[in-house]
């Protein structure tokens, strides 16, 4: 059994990992969104009937 401050301490360090890179992940996170998008388009597109 984990004990509960793990996950915890995890999630601190994980945000405080995003705050001190806050562009680059926030672009990151825009580009992996937009290209999700795209391809799902790209998909419905290709398969319209």
């Amino acid at each position: 059994m984990t004990t509960p401050t793990e996950p915890t301490s995890f999630v601190k360090m994980a945000m405080r990992n995003m705050v001190k890179k806050g562009g680059t992940s926030l672009g990151h996170f825009a580009l992996t969104i937009a290209g999700v998008v795209g391809l799902l388009l790209a998909l419905a597109i290709a398969f319209h009937d």
